[in-house]
């Protein structure tokens, strides 16, 4: 079998929410674009992926429509390592980070897509499945006060979900202050981390570091700029809260040896959107078990990417959460049926074939703006 066609979809789809809802970094909105990278084959089979990266799409899209896919033309689709190396062999000239990784990304995805359904499994099991639920955290937007933390958190503990994470205000006196108002509001058992989303230089980092950890916060994400490996040492040999770095720090699967090397963080993090598909990701998991250190996934930023992120996370024991970035509603679009909560906090495995993704065609066919192969 070899692939015949790498098609991208553009599409604008509306958000599945009650009115404008402000996202992290952004303007408040009611729909979002969205990248579909279609894989064809002579065999008849078709493999999906989606690229991340809103605001950068129409890069993502010429580097796919220009560079990667013909690059994959003619290739046995089943090759997937071969494939990525020499992709990533050809993007190392135009660099390792942004759109270059999500076009790889979107690729990558799709030629696992075709794998499952060519062998009828879902990805997961390609992969070496390890489990079939994990448990999910509900990961804050910026909200306006401490009470409004306080009172989102204590709702999510009640609706039964294990965990909550703050992204906070980036003040460090005001981060603290949010911080405490969370864990008073769900007491002292229930897990909580903090994502400062790199905003702190060393000694701010290390007073909110200090005070999480005096709180009892199960990890402390991102506080130092992402590529400062200097601080993160500095600061990791301070403090005894296990540190979560290296989400976009620069480079793909390579990137992540400084830090092992430097001992400058005690978890890895990455995304299939961001560090090169599901190839770089479980290479990334495999690579952390090996040093005994967790590998936390990141949200995808979109439904697909989300159910990619979470094959990789069943195939893998050194993952303990699945990220839900509030409002949930705002991450859910082109999907018949999305991956959902239960009551006792889990996601479950997908079992379809390949993705197992129930893609929305009929809405893709509606919604889409421009199509190129």
């Amino acid at each position: 079998m070899k692939i015949t066609r790498v098609q991208t979809l553009v599409l604008n789809l509306p958000m599945l929410i009650d009115g404008p809802t402000p996202m992290l970094g952004g303007r408040p909105r009611t729909s979002i674009d969205m990248l579909l990278v279609r894989v064809e084959t002579d065999g008849g089979i078709v493999g999906w992926g989606e690229a991340f990266g809103h605001r950068v799409f129409p890069a993502t899209r010429a580097i796919i429509d220009t560079v990667l896919g013909p690059l994959c033309v003619g290739r046995d689709p089943s090759q997937i390592s071969a494939i990525n190396e020499d992709v990533q062999r050809v993007v190392h000239g135009i660099g390792r980070n942004g759109p270059t990784m999500y076009a790889l990304s979107g690729i990558d995805i799709a030629l696992w897509d075709i794998a499952g359904k060519v062998a009828n499994q879902p990805i997961h099991r390609l992969l070496g499945s390890y489990r079939d639920n994990v448990p999910a955290y509900a990961s804050s937007a910026v909200l306006a006060s401490k009470e409004a933390y306080a009172e989102e958190a204590a709702k999510f503990k009640a609706e039964g979900w294990t965990a909550y994470k703050i992204h906070p205000p980036t003040d460090p006196k005001v981060d603290i202050e949010v911080c405490e108002a969370v864990r008073r509001a769900v007491g002292e058992s229930f897990t909580v981390m903090l994502d400062s989303t790199w905003a702190y230089v060393y000694p701010d980092a290390l007073r909110v570091g200090q005070a999480v950890e005096r709180l009892g916060f199960h990890w402390y994400e991102d506080p130092l700029a992402d590529d400062d490996i200097y601080n993160y040492v500095k600061l990791k040999q301070k403090l005894s809260i296990p540190i979560l770095a290296t989400e976009y720090s620069p480079g793909g699967f390579t990137a992540f040896a400084p830090w092992l090397t430097a001992q400058a963080t005690d978890y890895l993090r990455g995304d299939v959107a961001v560090k090169g598909g599901i190839t770089s990701l479980i290479k990334t998991a495999h690579l952390a078990e090996g040093f005994h250190m967790n590998f936390e996934v990141h949200h995808g930023g979109n439904s697909l990417n989300n159910v990619a992120n979470l094959h990789v996370i069943m195939a893998i024991k050194n993952c303990e959460f699945f990220e839900v970035l509030l409002p949930s509603g705002a991450q859910k679009y082109g999907l018949v049926e999305d991956i959902e909560v239960d009551k006792n906090g889990y996601v479950h495995a997908i079992n379809g074939p390949g993705l197992g993704a129930a893609i929305d065609f009929a809405l893709i066919e509606r919604k889409k703006t421009a199509v190129l192969s």
